[in-house]
């Protein structure tokens, strides 16, 4: 049986090494990269517009004078970018122009430099190590994040990359999570492993894991229950399934990616912090940034944890899921204009 693993054509497979020393960090699909940005902006501008009509507000006066700071201040805090963020990049503009006239564009403008400069660090893309076949990604997340529907996307995005993919439906608390992954794989070209409602979710990955050796996978991906961070069973859940995967290949999994809901504003903190303790996530996919006031949430998450940012999705297609670019994100969440 021929499995559907990428659109890419069978002699470009062909001519393609089986394996490459070293990993390969995902890039970002060439084509319609304007179109992505401009998207990027129009998904984001409820969150703009948070920021955008606050500065407009505030700086109505021809110079900066620390009262307009310490307004400042509180919109950033407003806003979600984080107390520490807010009073860092408040003191800094004062530093800079304090005393000086300052028109809204120039402080928005300036919003933005420091906002890519604070998120620079943490913006790596998800790497993919050749050497370790398959490559085991377990993907977590609390219940409506689009754990799921990212899983599918990140599908469609390896195998357009070359990668031979397999997805594992390790979400067998919901029967609805099962039919989903099945539709998102058929859509990316990609076989999917699952069981019934109710089975063993550990079990299931073994079986997966074993299987996707067995094809020559390069890619596994995992989907996991929607586990709330303050079910202890839930999470008990997911550390045995680690333990699982241990026991086939003790440097798996190699990458523990948490999908958050940037609508959940201030709770994407508490559940970065337990995911953390109850799985070693190594990196964060935010999503749904097109639906919420509360984009700046990324920039407190990025800062408190030091996790890498790997991706953001803004829409429900197959290649709406993009590289984090830490200067286009803040361009866009700040209505700063092109630099």
């Amino acid at each position: 049986m021929r499995l559907p693993w990428s659109r890419k054509k069978d002699a470009e497979a062909a001519a393609q090494p089986s394996a490459v020393v070293g990993s390969e960090p995902l890039q970002a699909p060439q084509t319609d990269n304007k179109g992505w940005l401009a998207r990027l902006r129009q998904g984001m501008s409820r969150s703009a517009s948070a920021l955008t009509d606050g500065v407009a507000g505030i700086f109505t006066k021809a110079k900066l004078v620390s009262a307009t700071l310490e307004e400042l201040e509180d919109l950033l805090i407003q806003s979600d970018l984080g107390a520490d963020v807010a009073m860092e990049i408040s003191a800094q503009l004062g530093r800079e122009r304090l005393d000086r006239d300052i028109s809204a564009a120039e402080v928005r403008d300036f919003l933005a430099r420091r906002i890519a400069d604070i998120l620079r660090p943490y913006a790596r893309p998800l790497e993919i190590d050749r050497t370790r076949k398959p490559f085991v990604v377990l993907v977590t997340g609390v219940n409506g994040t689009g754990k799921t529907t990212t899983i599918g996307k990140l599908a469609y995005w390896l195998g357009d990359e070359g990668y031979k993919v397999m997805l594992a439906a390790g979400d067998t608390f919901r029967a609805a999570a099962i039919e989903q992954l099945q539709i998102w794989g058929e859509r990316a070209g990609a076989p999917v492993i699952a069981g019934t409602q109710g089975s063993d979710a550990s079990g299931l990955v073994y079986t997966a894991l074993t299987e996707a050796r067995t094809a020559g996978a390069d890619v596994l991906l995992i989907d996991t229950a929607g586990r709330l961070q303050n079910k202890a069973g839930l999470m008990e859940e997911l550390r045995k399934i680690n333990r699982v995967i241990a026991k086939l290949d003790s440097t798996a999994p190699h990458a523990v990616l948490l999908v958050l809901d940037a609508t959940t504003g201030q709770n994407v903190l508490s559940q970065i912090e337990a995911f953390s303790e109850a799985a070693k996530v190594s990196g964060l996919v935010m999503t749904k940034l097109d639906g919420t006031a509360r984009g700046g949430i990324l920039v407190a998450a990025a800062r408190k944890f030091g996790l890498p940012v790997h991706a953001i999705g803004i829409g429900e297609g197959l290649q709406d899921l993009r590289p984090f670019d830490p200067d286009s994100f803040a361009r866009a969440i700040t209505g700063a204009g092109e630099p």
